[in-house]
């Protein structure tokens, strides 16, 4: 009797075996970023609606929007503030969203690694930019012809 050498199937592993972590260091850092997304979207919600509803509702609403109403808002501090976390809360949001994105679909660990590096990089710009725009605008320059500088300048 001759035997021959037949490829054996894979075996699955049984179902009801323990789940083996392929890491061996346990980290919390996926469950606080998954609250920090829902505890983020709430305040989003809170702070996008209320925007909307002053530049909107307010006043004569959508009609008054120009360059002098976005100035008048960027000169008060109640208005930095809001607009400063509406900017760094939705940053952070959709950073984190797209950072899961990324861990769920890049396969490979280098690919994964330079789409992350991509993502910070434009997370620091943008909030940095932001940032600057927020509390540096001057709506009134010096030295600025008075028939170009909007209403809200003396």
């Amino acid at each position: 009797m001759t035997t021959t050498n037949l490829p054996t199937q894979p075996t699955l592993p049984n179902p009801r075996d323990a789940y083996k972590r392929l890491k061996t260091t346990r980290s919390n850092f996926e469950l606080y970023g998954w609250v920090f997304m829902r505890a983020s979207g709430v305040i989003l919600l809170v702070l996008i609606f209320g925007h909307l509803f002053v530049n909107l509702m307010v006043g004569d609403g959508v009609h008054a929007i120009d360059f002098a109403f976005v100035g008048g808002k960027l000169t008060n501090p109640f208005w930095q503030v809001w607009d400063l976390m509406m900017l760094w809360l939705a940053m952070m949001h959709g950073t984190n969203g797209v950072r899961t994105i990324i861990n769920d679909y890049a396969e490979r660990p280098l690919v994964r690694l330079w789409l992350k590096i991509a993502l910070y990089v434009a997370f620091v710009v943008v909030t940095v930019l932001g940032t600057l725009v927020i509390f540096t605008f001057d709506a009134c320059p010096s030295g600025a012809p008075a028939d170009l500088l909007p209403s809200i300048c003396s």
